[in-house]
């Protein structure tokens, strides 16, 4: 008989576990991204920059996600979730102590692009290996998680800003330290996904997939497009919008978001059980409906109108983006999925980034906010008739 005991099998975190430290994680990089957003008012006064400035400082962030979701999107298919989520939230922990230290324009721009660097690592990593631990849950929790994440950013920041002292430090220490948690929880999952050969080559962006895949692509670009280009504006001018209508508080100027993110995650829950063409089409419908009642609201500056729609095109919104995520996801096979997913949230931080900085431009040259504002709701209106017309009845091609 052996003098030594066998080594003991290490503790595996049980697979309910796991898919909520996913999830979860979704929801601290999403707060982290929409965290600045109440604070650009302090960042504006303290620097002097411009609206165009202030969109661009959002629209970095989403360009670097882009960036690393072509780069990075299939390397957790090759080395794994745990290697890539655990140099993605490292990475992340660094550019909250950025933001933190921030004293001016150009310290700013390079913690946002750092954070949406990690944060595009992580996001097709995690999708998948939601997917990895249950396929229908996991692409339900795909579309909810990111909404929560961005309403939650945006109220923590808001409060912050609002009732304590430091605000412009505090958000991002205590998303520090939720990060170095949630880092931990992952060095101690177990890997939801079997590595293979080829990750130096999985670098190198690829935009070839099954026809089934490349199909729900294509179907699911308007929706994506139409809501993500909303959430982009209420991201980066949402509050002033607010301020400049209503002659509110920050904090309240920052609801805005957090009402649309709240509402799209939760009308998400509501109707997980339909169809993705099913929620793309109502999706749409509602995010059209709810853009006109906003609009509607400016002539009036009526506070009543404003904030009954506003969660209406939050709906819309959440609908519309989980009816496109789940056509992609429920089609791409276990090889494909986080390089799928990247791609849909390459689409959605193009949609996202692009016209908020346009936006921003037309501000500073028309020297009008709201009648920027109008415009833009013109232009989401008519992506989601896109997207309406796009879809099939009763999802027969592909969902």
């Amino acid at each position: 008989m052996s003098a030594l005991a066998p080594a003991a099998a290490p503790a595996r975190m049980p697979r309910v576990a796991a898919f909520l430290l996913l999830a979860s994680i979704t929801v601290s990089f999403l707060a982290g991204s929409s965290a600045p957003t109440p604070l650009y008012a302090i960042y504006r006064s303290e620097w002097h920059f411009s609206a165009t400035m202030m969109t661009v400082i959002f629209g970095v962030y989403a360009l670097a996600v882009l960036v690393a979701l072509l780069v990075t999107g299939r390397l957790s298919d090759h080395v794994g979730r745990r290697p890539v989520l655990l140099a993605a939230i490292a990475t992340q922990v660094v550019t909250m102590a950025l933001f933190a230290e921030a004293g001016s324009l150009g310290q700013l721009i390079l913690a946002r692009v750092l954070q949406g660097l990690s944060a595009g690592a992580a996001l097709g990593a995690i999708g998948a290996g939601l997917l990895d631990i249950d396929r229908t849950q996991g692409a339900i929790a795909n579309s909810v998680t990111p909404p929560v994440g961005t309403a939650a950013g945006a109220v923590l920041a808001g409060i912050l800003v609002q009732y304590f002292a430091h605000p412009t430090q505090l958000v991002y220490v205590v998303l520090a330290v939720v990060l170095v948690l949630q880092g931990i929880g992952v060095a101690l999952m177990t890997e939801t996904h079997t590595p293979r050969p080829g990750a130096l080559a999985s670098l190198k962006p690829h935009l070839r997939f099954s026809p089934e895949v490349r199909r729900a692509l294509v179907l699911g670009a308007p929706a994506l497009v139409a809501a993500w280009a909303m959430a982009g504006f209420f991201a980066s001018l949402g509050p002033s919008l607010v301020q400049t209508l209503f002659g509110t508080t920050t904090l309240v100027g920052s609801l805005s978001l957090f009402v649309m993110a709240t509402s799209a995650a939760l009308f998400t829950w509501l109707l997980r059980n339909l169809s993705g063409a099913a929620l793309t089409r109502l999706g749409a419908s509602v995010l059209a409906i709810g853009t006109a009642g906003i609009m509607l609201s400016f002539p009036q500056h009526s506070a009543l109108i404003f904030w009954a729609a506003l969660p209406v095109a939050g709906a819309g919104f959440g609908a519309a983006f989980q009816g496109a995520v789940r056509t992609i996801a429920t089609h791409a096979p276990a090889h494909e999925r986080a390089g799928a997913l990247s791609i849909a949230f390459v689409i959605s931080y193009l949609a996202m980034g692009l016209p908020a900085i346009v936006a921003g431009y037309l501000v500073t040259r028309q020297g009008d906010l709201i009648a920027t504002a109008a415009e833009f709701g013109v232009f989401v209106i008519v992506l989601a008739a896109v997207a309406l017309a796009a879809t099939p009845a009763g999802g027969k091609a592909v969902y």
